[in-house]
């Protein structure tokens, strides 16, 4: 989606510059802790310095990473069309991932995540315009764990068309990922030009890279699969209590990441991404529908629009345990925040309790809320008609309702919302049955769910991938 030139900024220029000089100056004098022997040697060819498996990273490294790495990620949908531009303040949503429990509409109570689960949420994504991406958002529990991720990409990729965000849980698992990817794209030359997937790698807060997400942005940057960096400072707990300072913190963990990842092979995809949360003192949680989470994610965006890369939030998620008035609140205002900050990718919609639990119900209600916050930043457009003649037309005539201009216009400039929305009057409403929102949108999913079919993959595509599924399980 195109957003409009106006962004909410929560820094200036000045305060922006001071953030990345300072997280600059983290890599140079603290360092960041490298667990992985591949990542070590990038590093030390680059002429970085270590130190006790800590390496100092100086600004020229930092700005010589910058300058290689591309400013826009242009992802394609199954079919090989385009389907996301990330870049400039292009705004795209896609669900978050990776609930271990889905919201039970029938007990309003969570669950553990199935197969089923899976296969629904990917087949709902695929019907709904807003999310312009999937994501392997359930973790299924039917499945063995050594194999979940590649497992959840082969349901997305059976089961979907649209591009997917993704991650491996373990070392061997970029490998076996990347065939299935392209498999369907039809040979791995082919899946580098028309990029499939874009697999998180979380960074540990405070400037850590683990064995496994260190070697994950290495393989992405060889295979030229986009990587989302994904640091998660909190507040007070991981990272300094006051924003500011998080901000750094978090800019100079995207940063190292980009230097290993540019290092691996210059020109890859990189994506300036996050999940950062305001640590809650009184409980012990990470709160991602708190406003400074919110303010966070906006204000780092803006540090890497900054630096010319695209970027990416964790937004329109909420803290709830169910779907009421507090998940409808966090999650539309993560919404609205996001987009107005012009992050290129936000993930989250669907999801509850910290991240811990996806739903499908709340995932079509949050469709809506994208919905509005892209209408938001599409924002009010000129229109060539006459004002003066058309307001005189109209009232000489008495009414707007017939009026060509009204028939014309109404459907772009008002964008009607789903039947999940209720916009009749009381008496409609109690006529059909005075139903909570999210009793309309358990029947709307299951609805859409009757009615959903995506083109099958061609038998010899989707064969291929089902051998490979059979042969990691009988590997294990």
């Amino acid at each position: 989606m195109t957003g409009s030139t106006h962004t909410l900024e929560l820094l200036d220029v000045r305060q922006v510059e001071r953030i990345v000089g300072e997280a600059c100056g983290v890599l140079a004098s603290t360092g960041v802790l490298v667990e992985n022997d591949d990542a070590k040697r990038l590093l030390e060819a680059a002429g970085a310095v270590e130190a006790g498996g800590r390496f100092r990273i100086s600004e020229e490294l930092v700005r010589a990473a910058l300058a290689t790495a591309p400013s826009h990620v242009l992802m394609y949908d199954r079919d090989g069309a385009p389907a996301m531009d990330a870049g400039g303040t292009r705004v795209h949503f896609d669900p978050g991932s990776a609930a271990i429990h889905i919201l039970d509409p029938s007990t309003g109570r969570r669950r553990s995540a199935t197969t089923s689960d899976v296969v629904n949420l990917i087949r709902l994504v695929d019907r709904l315009p807003n999310y312009a991406a999937q994501s392997t958002a359930i973790v299924p529990s039917d499945v063995p764990a050594d194999v979940g991720d590649r497992y959840r990409l082969y349901l997305s990729l059976l089961h979907g068309r649209k591009p997917i965000i993704t991650g491996t849980f373990r070392k061997d698992g970029f490998a076996p990922m990347r065939a299935m990817l392209a498999a369907v794209r039809g040979g791995e030359e082919e899946l580098a030009r028309k990029p499939l997937a874009i697999l998180d790698c979380c960074v540990s807060p405070p400037l850590k890279w683990t064995d496994l997400t260190c070697q994950a942005l290495i393989d992405c940057a060889r295979s030229g699969i986009p990587a989302e960096v994904i640091p998660m400072p909190m507040t007070g707990a991981t990272s300094p209590v006051t924003l500011r300072h998080t901000l750094v913190q978090h800019c100079a963990e995207n940063l190292s990441g980009l230097v290993i990842h540019q290092a691996a092979r210059p020109g890859a995809p990189f994506i300036f991404g996050g999940a950062p949360s305001a640590f809650d003192m009184r409980h012990g949680t990470t709160p991602m529908g708190a406003m400074e989470s919110m303010m966070l994610a906006a204000g780092y965006a803006q540090i890497g629009r900054h630096l010319h890369l695209p970027t990416h939030g964790y937004l329109c998620v909420s803290d709830a345990k169910t779907i009421d008035y507090q998940a409808g609140l966090e999650s539309g205002m993560g919404a609205l925040i996001g987009a107005l900050a012009g992050i290129n990718v936000i993930s989250g919609a669907g999801m509850l309790d910290f991240l811990l639990t996806q739903s499908l119900e709340k995932l079509l209600l949050d469709h809506e809320a994208c919905g509005m916050a892209l209408r938001v930043i599409r924002g009010i457009q000129e229109d060539e008609s006459d004002s003066l003649a058309l307001i005189a037309e109209v009232v000489r005539a008495g009414e707007f309702l017939s009026h060509e201009h009204t028939r014309r216009n109404w459907r772009r400039e008002l964008a009607p919302v789903s039947r999940v929305i209720d916009r009749g009057s009381y008496g409609d409403w109690e006529a059909a049955g005075a139903k909570r929102a999210d009793e309309r949108a358990a029947e709307e999913v299951e609805r859409i769910l009757r009615e959903a079919t995506a083109p099958p993959l061609a038998p010899e595509i989707a064969a291929t991938l089902d051998d490979m599924m059979q042969r990691l399980l009988q590997a294990r």
